[in-house]
C-alpha cells in the first residue's frame, strides 16, 4: 500500500486485538485503530512495531491460550 522509499511521516497504530500497523501521519485513522504514540519515518515505525509486537497472535487468541 505504501512505498518503501517515500519520505512521508508515519505513525504506529494499534487495534483492540493488540495488532500493530503503520499509517501515514496526518491521515484519519480507520475505525478500530488508535495511535500508539510513535511518529517517524517508515523504517523507524517498522522498527518500533518490531520491538513491540513479538507475538503476532491477536489478543483474544493469546488469552484463550493462556498467553
Amino acid at each position: 500500500m505504501f512505498e518503501d522509499d517515500d519520505d512521508r511521516a508515519y505513525r504506529v497504530v494499534r487495534n483492540a486485538e493488540e495488532q500493530y500497523s503503520l499509517w501515514p501521519a496526518g491521515r484519519e485513522l480507520p475505525p478500530g485503530w488508535a495511535g500508539e504514540g510513535t511518529t517517524g519515518s517508515r523504517a523507524e515505525c517498522l522498527a518500533r512495531i518490531g520491538g513491540l509486537w513479538a507475538d503476532l497472535r491477536p489478543l483474544s487468541v493469546r488469552e484463550r491460550a493462556g498467553r
